[in-house]
């Protein structure tokens, strides 16, 4: 615990900090805090913060930052969170909701995350319990490529590419496509491996190899958990991460690869409710001068992903966590119109 005026102190430091950017000095403190305190006071204050983990000083700068301590801090005991006003949140409902389709939703969202926050938004998808097909095609893109082409009952598109020895024809393809979608569609992967068994017998050997492929993979495909991210060029605007070039590298290769997030957003999932990683807290080392910030999204009850924003430790806390509670709310509400 620490005292009142070692706690004040502290949040009119990040209170600076966070709008500024700059090392805030003691006497700098000592005019904003309000408290009747003279800098060198202020000093000796600031020196205890910085023992404690709470603040540092960036190189040879006669200011102070906060740590990740601090912000943590910051964000547990001292930040004031305002509600998001009605009228805006209603403005904000007309913009996710404007495609009926889950998979636009889940873009809008991140899209919406991302503008409103001005750092990155990032929606992990829901994960399919079962899966149905609207439609299933072939198109042969060379002798020895096919692109797959599936399609789900709620219109989302899922592109794979098959390799096979067999040289198919273009009749062919159309000729596996129709079959598939006059006997299988509609129907889940169970049973159609339970009636394909029985079709495959009275099918040339390349053409059950064929199908029996599709399904595979499309059942991969559609089960899949993907992260959908939005607007990470932001984060080049951050005078936080500019400077830091070899992270910025790293940062992007994650948002590249997406496993490590994905890992990330799925447990955060797991947690209960909002979720505040800031810094190394959140155990993946291209975030580790980031925050991320998490909120759940469900239908019914049943937990369907998470939405958040990835951005500087530097982060409007207080202005960020209203954006992500609503955006998630916002999408469980689409999403549930569409069941």
């Amino acid at each position: 615990m620490l005292e009142p005026r070692a706690t004040h102190l502290l949040k009119t430091l990040i209170d600076l900090y966070i709008a500024e950017g700059q090392p805030v000095g003691s006497r700098v403190l000592s005019r904003q805090s309000g408290l009747d305190l003279s800098p060198a006071s202020v000093r000796n204050i600031m020196a205890d913060l910085e023992d404690m983990g709470f603040i540092e000083s960036p190189h040879t700068s006669a200011g102070r930052v906060p740590t990740s301590r601090g912000y943590r801090f910051f964000v547990d005991s001292l930040m004031v969170v305002e509600p998001m006003a009605r009228r805006d949140i209603e403005r904000l409902e007309l913009e996710i909701n404007t495609d009926a389709r889950p998979q636009q939703l889940v873009a809008n969202a991140a899209t919406l995350l991302s503008r409103l926050s001005r750092f990155a938004g990032i929606v992990l998808t829901p994960k399919r319990k079962e899966v149905l097909f609207r439609h299933l095609e072939f198109l042969r893109l060379s002798d020895e490529r096919i692109l797959l082409i599936v399609v789900s009952p709620e219109g989302d598109v899922q592109n794979r590419i098959l390799e096979t020895r067999h040289r198919f024809t273009d009749e062919e393809l159309g000729a596996a496509s129709r079959l598939f979608n006059s006997h299988f569609v509609g129907m889940p992967v169970a049973a159609i491996r339970e009636r394909l068994a029985e079709e495959l017998k009275t099918l040339r050997q390349d053409i059950a190899s064929l199908m029996t492929s599709a399904i595979d993979i499309s059942e991969k495909a559609m089960t899949h958990t993907e992260a959908v991210i939005v607007g990470e060029s932001n984060l080049l605007q951050s005078e936080d991460l500019t400077d830091k070039m070899e992270h910025l590298r790293h940062l992007f290769s994650a948002f590249e690869q997406k496993t490590s997030l994905v890992h990330l957003l799925d447990a955060a999932q797991k947690a209960d409710g909002m979720q505040i990683y800031i810094g190394a807290e959140s155990g993946v080392s291209p975030l580790d001068e980031c925050s991320v910030i998490t909120a759940p999204y469900q239908v019914d009850g049943e937990l369907l992903g998470t939405v958040g924003v990835i951005g500087p430790t530097r982060m409007a806390y207080e202005r960020v966590i209203p954006i992500v509670d609503v955006t998630a709310k916002l999408l469980s509400g689409a999403l549930s119109q569409k069941r």
